[in-house]
């Protein structure tokens, strides 16, 4: 190593800073138990997306859109037109971009370079001597992470007494497997290593004549090398800043993926040192898009205008006459896409029916305790902290609790014993035939499909009356649910109801944290018909008539079947209400049913869809938010009688209403629900797009980890994002890779002052992550944000005309 490298290594501060840049650059992983959709270009949206496809190329050698064939057969099918193609052009900010449809057409038809990843030192190593040390680097990092961060499925934990790099170091130095494989004296050079994993990175950072300027690609490069590992620390330091703390496991990863580099580096420096110089420059270089990015991004753009136009037009249709006539049932839903359908069908059984739509956690953010457990259950976005606690049961159900959690330990305890090494081939050979009927009934899908039924959540501790009325009155304005109340609200919360998926939770509700939905929605039910409530609400100008019901109910995804928890509540006076109410949800659930039947490989009719909720070996039970593309926050009257095929979310908003408190609900939309919605798209656009980077995998291959992941084989990397089979049918895509289309009915004046003040969430519209529509009362589409506060007059055709907001106003 020269005087000079010495003379420009960086000092600890900037390094520390390139650490938690990188940190931050990397997406959370949430765990099994409670998984949630992420962006996963979290750390990307100050860029573009052909500045993110740069910067990605780099350090991953990853797409960011797809191959160009895919746009290639859009634009042969008239589906892209040359006027969604010329507004792209115009709308992409980069410099060398095609200069007109022509020129994007002939690109299309053409190949695009594909990426490259620059080599780290273990990829430079693996070249010079044959061996795969990067496989040989997942394979031991997997076998220390599984049992470091495992959260209860292994019989003999690992100690947690320690931080990741104190735990790593302490187990490296007893692992031979690297020496064997031909890293001679790996375990005395993990022993060497600073006990303190910051000073740890600096002397790697020095020993590999890393600069400053290359510090922040670099290690942000080893970081993404550790795919879901890197991700779930990244959790960790999410979960602990959500709660005023910090968390340094995701720089322990840095020093621990470091000491790999440097000590193959001590090796292999001699036959590999002049194309590591090379490459420690290109990470000093910034990263810029490229012709053929600049090209994808723009047909991207294209092809996300098509389906906008499309949106458009089905927006602009001929709605039906809307009834003044007291409803008969009122059912919000959650926004979630999947209850677009369901909502339309239902509102077809009967014209007295409305539906609504609000974020499925209903407002009530809780840290939820279900019955005769101990675990604090997060049941609201986790981009939020609780506040209130919950807790399913009361003290006239201690002595059911009681013998629940012994019935429970119990259970837990035998499952330990069956799994245990000295007892599991004993147990198979004497207790095997004691489990035939199950295993059948198992198989053949005959065991029931039990529904959360918990006794009824309640406030713990309750809230104060001042509290209750403040959160009432939160809620109903949120909802914009203000007046016009049915004589029955049903409040239905989501899930999913299968077996055999290590990620179920994932189909349950993301506003819940990835629980189900039922808890908020009854929590809301039994506050909503609190008698003190109402006549609070009444001094806030909200006034629920007396016969009025709040019941809250459970929308099973998988099946479509709804139940109520009328049992929370007083049904005096509604029994033939909720009979007909039922009636009417039955009904629906066959038509949606139906419909669904005919997305759903093997599936013939409606009759086919609640059996594969029962089938251990359906990879498939429903398609969950494939195919999301729109977001949509307006009154009900400008979506009702149209079909969006179970692609959009549907937020009801009345801006008319929020005006008189300045615009509150309007922020909430577009800084919490908006933001919760990109997440989810994005994932699906990125397990899309990339599969091998940011999906799971084939669920075929999948064996969970540690009780919060898993790998696609018996070990390396924990693979984060949606497997293979969300996405894909087995012979098509099921999911248009699309970013986002918010559309609101509300003033422009509104948003862009909304959009000033939360520079996160402008970025997102700004670099073209999210596309943001204002609507007119007709419900039409009438201008597109154009980026910087600016907006476009929308012409339904692909053409934009510039005019600034204050010239529209």
């Amino acid at each position: 190593m020269t005087n000079d490298t010495h003379a420009n290594a960086p000092d600890m501060a900037a390094i520390e800073r390139a650490a938690d840049t990188a940190g931050r650059q990397i997406p959370p992983l949430w765990p099994l138990a409670s998984y949630v959709a992420v962006n996963p270009y979290l750390g990307q949206t100050g860029k573009t997306l052909a500045e993110t496809g740069a910067r990605l190329a780099r350090i991953g050698g990853v797409p960011v859109t797809m191959g160009r064939a895919w746009y290639a057969e859009r634009i042969a099918a008239g589906e892209i037109t040359d006027e969604d193609l010329a507004a792209a052009i115009a709308a992409a900010p980069h410099e060398g971009k095609p200069t007109d449809p022509d020129a994007l057409r002939t690109l299309a038809a053409q190949p695009a370079t594909q990426a490259e990843a620059l080599p780290t030192v273990t990829d430079l190593a693996a070249k010079a001597d044959g061996t795969d040390w990067p496989a040989l680097m997942a394979e031991r990092l997997g076998a220390w992470a599984g049992g470091y961060f495992d959260q209860g499925q292994a019989l003999w934990v690992a100690p947690r007494d320690r931080s990741a790099w104190a735990s790593y170091r302490a187990w490296a130095v007893h692992d031979l497997t690297p020496e064997i494989i031909g890293l001679k004296g790996f375990a005395s050079f993990v022993a060497d290593t600073p006990v303190d994993a910051m000073v740890a990175i600096e002397r790697a950072s020095k020993r590999l004549g890393l600069t400053e300027a290359m510090l922040d690609s670099y290690f942000h490069q080893l970081l993404f090398s550790l795919g879901g590992w890197a991700q779930y620390a990244r959790y960790a330091l999410w979960k602990a800043e959500l709660a005023d703390g910090t968390d340094s496991t995701i720089t322990d990863l840095l020093a621990i993926r470091l000491v790999w580099e440097e000590a193959l580096f001590d090796r292999y420096e001699s036959r590999i040192g002049d194309q590591w110089g090379q490459v420690r420059d290109a990470h000093a270089a910034p990263s810029i898009p490229d012709a053929d990015l600049v090209a994808d991004a723009i047909l991207q753009e294209a092809a996300e205008r098509a389906a906008q136009r499309s949106l458009a037009e089905t927006l602009a249709a001929p709605a039906p006459e809307a009834s003044d006539d007291r409803p008969a049932l009122q059912a919000a839903f959650c926004i979630d896409v999947r209850s677009e359908v369901f909502r339309r069908a239902l509102e077809a059984v009967d014209p007295s029916i409305r539906t609504l739509g609000f974020a499925g956690f209903f407002g009530v953010m809780a840290r939820h305790r279900r019955f005769a457990s101990d675990v604090d259950e997060l049941r609201l976005p986790v981009l939020l902290n609780p506040a209130v606690a919950s807790s399913s049961g009361g003290s006239d159900s201690e002595e059911t609790a009681a013998a629940a959690r012994y019935t429970a330990r119990a259970k837990r305890a035998w499952g330990r014993f069956k799994l245990a090494a000295v007892s599991s081939f004993a147990f198979v050979e004497a207790m095997g035939p004691v489990y035939v009927g199950k295993l059948v009934r198992d198989a053949m899908g005959m065991n029931p499909m039990p529904v959360p039924n918990d006794p009824a959540p309640r406030f713990d501790p309750d809230l104060d009356p001042g509290a209750r009325l403040e959160a009432a009155e939160t809620v109903l304005r949120a909802m914009s649910l203000t007046d016009g109340f049915a004589k029955v609200v049903m409040l239905a919360g989501h899930g999913a109801n299968v077996v055999n998926n290590p990620h179920a939770s994932g189909l349950h509700c993301g506003a819940c944290g990835g629980y189900s939905g039922e808890v908020n929605a009854r929590l809301l039910a039994q506050l909503l018909n609190d008698s003190a409530v109402r006549e609070g609400l009444v001094g806030r100008g909200i006034t629920v008539p007396e016969d009025t019901l709040f019941v809250a109910a459970l929308h099973d995804t998988t099946t479509d079947a709804v139940t109520l928890y009328d049992g929370d509540v007083d049904t005096a006076g509604h029994r033939h209400d909720l009979t007909r109410v039922r009636q009417w949800l039955d009904a629906a659930g066959a038509v949606t049913r139906g419909e669904r039947a005919l997305r759903l490989p093997r599936a013939d009719g409606a009759g086919d869809i609640g059996s594969r909720a029962r089938d251990w070996a359906e990879v498939r039970p429903e398609w969950a938010l494939a195919g999301c593309k729109a977001f949509i926050a307006a009154p009900r009257g400008r979506t009702a009688g149209r079909s969006l095929e179970g692609r959009a979310f549907l937020h009801d908003y009345d801006w008319k209403a929020d005006s008189e408190k300045g615009f509150g609900v309007l922020e909430l939309i577009m800084t919490a629900p908006v933001v919760v919605a990109s997440w989810i798209s994005l994932q699906y656009y990125g397990s899309t797009v990339a599969p091998q980077t940011f999906g799971s995998g084939n669920k075929l291959l999948h064996n969970v980890v540690g009780g919060f992941g898993v790998f696609e084989g018996n070990g390396g990397l924990l693979r984060a994002g949606l497997p293979w089979q969300s996405v894909h049918d087995g012979e098509k895509l099921v999911h248009d890779p699309l970013r986002l289309s918010v559309c609101i009915e509300a003033p422009r004046e509104a948003m862009t002052d909304i959009l000033e003040r939360h520079r996160g969430v402008r970025a997102l519209f700004d670099n073209g992550w999210l596309h943001l529509f204002a609507m007119d009362e007709t419900g039409c589409l009438s201008h597109r944000y154009a980026g910087d506060l600016q907006w476009d007059r929308f012409d339904g055709a692909g053409r934009n005309d510039a005019v600034p907001v204050a010239a529209v106003a």
